[in-house]
């Protein structure tokens, strides 16, 4: 049977972060997906021109409308807007009994434009968090959820990752990416020590939807069966080779642009 990812989260109407990107990161590697869209977003790799917000009873009703119909293997949560639609997404997981659920709190796009309403940071910290099974915030992401400054160090990003499982979720992988330096690290914690996962550093420009592209990648894996620090690894192999391909696409232009990662890498280049 074909495993089947569910993905909640905005449109990217530039395609290479949101939606689009798990999209085509769940096609890539093997694996249905289905969705329920939260909110619209007119941009592109320059940056966020508007923002509408979804109604929350309509990102419920199709979540609900995807769960009638498909066995829905993991779910990935990105975008949220506002706090009407994380409470109307942690009432679907509890409600729908979701499991696999890898949350990635996005806040703040690559461009540096507001994604995250102030009053979707409580109800997320507080309605959604407990529910997952893996969280991957970024250095910002990880402050903002803790209520404190930025990791920025590979030991703080280990006490991050704690704080962030002591606040309710089963695991969670601090993103290092902000670090800067030859090497980027994640920090990964599950309740029972960190475990750092590192690789070289690419020096690309085109890292629009890194993170949409790594948390849906492990709901892929997780779909199909993979535990969760296997489902990691090969995630972030899978993002590395993406990034390492990005040049290559040529999409978008101008020194303030962030073009995408290459999702399909492995079947066609430019």
């Amino acid at each position: 049977m074909t495993a089947i990812a569910l993905a909640i989260a905005g449109s990217d109407s530039g395609g290479g972060a949101g939606i689009q990107a798990d999209l085509k990161t769940f096609s890539a590697l093997g694996v249905y997906g289905a969705t329920a869209l939260t909110a619209l977003t007119a941009q592109n790799t320059r940056g966020v021109r508007a923002i509408h917000a979804l109604p929350a009873a309509f990102v419920a009703a199709q979540a609900e409308a995807v769960c009638d119909d498909f066995a829905v293997a993991a779910v990935k949560v990105g975008m949220l807007a506002d706090a009407d639609i994380v409470r109307a997404v942690a009432r679907c997981i509890c409600e729908r009994g979701l499991a696999n659920v890898v949350v990635d709190p996005v806040m703040v796009a690559a461009s540096g434009d507001r994604l995250l309403r102030d009053d979707a940071v409580c109800a997320l910290r507080e309605e959604l968090l407990p529910l997952a099974d893996l969280v991957t915030p970024n250095l910002p992401e990880a402050g903002v959820l803790l209520d404190s400054p930025p990791p920025a160090t590979v030991e703080e990003m280990a006490e991050a990752a704690r704080g962030l499982v002591q606040l309710g979720c089963k695991a969670a992988l601090v993103k290092g990416g902000h670090l800067g330096g030859a090497d980027s690290p994640d920090v990964f914690h599950a309740g029972a020590g960190a475990r750092e996962f590192t690789a070289r550093r690419i020096n690309t420009a085109n890292t629009h939807g890194t993170g949409c592209t790594l948390s849906s990648a492990i709901t892929a894996r997780l779909a199909t069966g993979a535990a969760l620090v296997d489902a990691i690894a090969d995630a972030r192999d899978y993002l590395y080779a993406a990034l390492t391909a990005a040049d290559g696409l040529g999409i978008g232009g101008g020194g303030d642009s962030h073009g995408p990662v290459h999702h399909f890498h492995r079947w066609w280049r430019p």
